[in-house]
Parts: structure tokens; sequence; C-alpha cells
């Protein structure tokens, strides 16, 4: 089996900062794709940014120039550092990866369990 756990979420004034960190353990071969979403409450989970394993990147347009995913592939994780916040932010973030734990295996999506960031106007 294999988890995402994400850390980082919290309470902060507009205009602050957050780093989101998720890390991804158990039975990986390897990773393909990473990204973040998040659900705000009463509205459908959508995509704030992916990354590829060679570090294409792509962000909704609502966070482009505040928000920059990374991610480190020798210790499985991908991080999202959040700058400029503001209320609309506020969401569950989760965190997603394509994994499989052999070459000829398949590619499986996994997702995290989610971690709460809350910014106060």
């Amino acid at each position: 089996q294999v988890q995402l756990v994400e850390s980082g979420g919290g309470l902060v004034q507009a205009g602050g900062s957050l780093r989101l960190s998720c890390a991804a353990s158990g039975d990986i071969s390897s990773i393909n794709g990473m990204g973040w979403y998040r659900q705000a409450p009463g509205k459908q989970r959508e995509l704030v940014a992916r990354i590829t394993r060679v570090g294409t990147t792509n962000y909704d347009d609502s966070v482009k120039g505040r928000f920059t995913i990374s991610r480190a592939n020798v210790k499985n994780t991908v991080d999202l550092q959040m700058n400029s916040l503001k209320p609309e932010d506020t969401a569950v973030y989760y965190c997603n990866a394509y994994v499989r734990s052999g070459y000829y295996e398949p590619w499986l999506e996994v997702w995290g369990k989610g971690t709460l960031v809350t910014v106060s106007s």
C-alpha cells in the first residue's frame, strides 16, 4: 500500500504565507505526476498545481504568481509554497500522486487525507 501524508496547514492572515508538504511512503517503485488539489466548503475539489517527474508545472489561474509547487524525487515528496494568501484560498488541500510498485505494475492514483488551510481577512 501507498500512503500520502500532508502537513503544514493552519490558520494565517490574508497576505501571509504557508508551506504544505506531502510525503509518499509504502510500496513505491516510481512516482509519476504529483499535485495539490483543494476543496472549499460547498464546492467541488479543484486542481491547484501539478508537477511532472521532470519538473514541468501547471497552475490554476487563481494561484499563478502566488503559489509554487516543487518536488524531491529522491525523497518522494512534493511541496506547495503559498504566498500572498487570500481568504478565498481557504480550503482543505489534498496531495495527489500516480504511483506504481514495479515497472510492469499499473499506475495507481493515490490521495492524501487533506490538510486544512484557513486564511482570515
